[in-house]
């Protein structure tokens, strides 16, 4: 199947006009300028390889929008699933907490394996190619038995180290953090706390040892499975030492730009949040994207909490002269895909999964149709079949695109 006609983002250049045929679900061909009675015309879209998002935390909250408002976890999942290719993510990393609350009902073991067992079950039928993200708070002992379990039996596809101990990481700032947990217990779990509360949880918080014997145990389990492992919210370069000694490849949303230039030194991968990148600063002020990214340590975007601030930030990188398009687009498709040992995706290349994301670049950018392995799984044209087993499933119905 040949679609003609568009501009094409590949990863060191941008074709203004190309074309790309489609076989058995693969790039099978890239040639420059249009071809005569193709399958699909892209005229005036530009298309970009299908986005890879390596830690979104949008489930939890799908399953939970209000404060003990529980829905289906199948449902949750649908529904996330259809925002996720409408947004251009084609491979998508559920991150599912692995710190058990007593006051959120979400963070217990028994919701974590029910949430991930969902996901593993259903996932041949979504839209979104769905992997598990399993985030491992090192204060949590009990979590690693059942993550080393959940590993062995290939439920989890990424690891993160997390210690959201006030004093450090992201929450260095205790008084920023004090109110930022007042409004989020009373916004997102309807509890009120005060103050005072806060500060007596802080002192307990800070009491509990770290489970390091037990992370290095976890740690080489996963390496074991060829499972990647990240840190998360590094501060220090003495953080990023120690986190890379255990394993770490990828640096995820590294607080300081002194440990993001610690973990580039030691050939990691950087990932920083999309909303964070698109607003231009940090919600907890820590390190700026846009900081990191011109400073040259950051090589991944992730949706983080919000999935369509991942191609936009992209396009606004490349619209600022920060980056080349070619470059920005690499943030969030095909930097993630090698971070996460996905060589099979990530950009347009002959011989890759044909995940593709068209885009009308008039004014702010516009996701007109998904594709995942030359399948269409999202368009905003009710001409276009989302699911379809024929040979040729675009025979005689993708013209609608051309009016687009």
């Amino acid at each position: 199947m040949w679609l003609s006609d568009g501009r094409l983002v590949l990863p060191n250049q941008v074709i203004e006009r190309g074309s790309l045929c489609i076989e058995d679900g693969q790039i099978a061909k890239i040639i420059e300028g249009p071809i005569p009675h193709a399958d699909l015309s892209l005229r005036g879209l530009t298309v970009f390889p299908g986005l890879v998002d390596m830690h979104g935390d949008m489930l939890e909250r799908e399953i939970e929008p209000r404060p003990r408002a529980l829905f289906p976890i199948d449902v949750s999942l649908y529904e996330l699933d259809k925002r996720m290719v409408g947004a251009g993510v084609t491979t998508a990393f559920a991150a599912i907490s692995f710190h058990w609350h007593s006051h959120v009902r979400l963070r217990s073991e028994e919701w974590a394996r029910q949430i991930i067992d969902t996901v593993n079950r259903l996932r041949s039928g979504l839209l979104a190619d769905f992997h598990i993200h399993a985030r491992f708070e090192v204060t949590n002992p009990d979590a690693g038995p059942v993550l080393t379990e959940l590993i062995r039996k290939k439920q989890v596809h990424l690891i993160s180290l997390m210690d959201h101990t006030p004093g450090q990481g992201q929450y260095r700032d205790i008084e920023r953090y004090i109110q930022t947990m007042i409004e989020w217990r009373k916004v997102r779990i309807g509890i009120e706390v005060t103050e005072e509360e806060m500060r007596e949880h802080i002192q307990r918080t800070q009491d509990i040892p770290k489970s390091w014997d037990l992370v290095s145990e976890v740690a080489r389990i996963a390496a074991q499975h060829h499972i990647p492992l990240a840190s998360h919210d590094d501060d220090t370069t003495d953080k990023v030492e120690f986190v890379n000694s255990l394993g770490t490849t990828i640096s995820e949303f590294p607080v300081t730009l002194e440990a993001a230039r610690a973990a580039k030194r030691r050939g990691m991968h950087i990932a920083m949040g999309a909303p964070n990148a698109l607003l231009g600063r940090s919600n907890t002020n820590n390190l700026s994207a846009l900081a990191g990214i011109e400073a040259g340590v950051v090589d991944i975007l992730a949706a983080d909490y919000h999935p369509g601030a991942m191609l936009q930030a992209a396009c606004n990188i490349a619209e600022q002269g920060i980056l080349s398009l070619s470059q920005a687009a690499n943030l969030v498709s095909l930097n993630p895909a090698h971070a996460i040992g996905l060589l099979d995706r990530g950009s347009l290349q002959v011989g890759k999964r044909a995940d593709l994301v068209l885009v009308e670049m008039n004014g702010r950018p516009r996701i007109r149709a998904t594709f995942r392995q030359g399948m269409p799984v999202f368009s905003d044209h009710s001409s276009i079949p989302l699911r379809t087993v024929e040979a040729d499933p675009f025979a005689g119905q993708l013209t609608a695109l051309e009016r687009v």
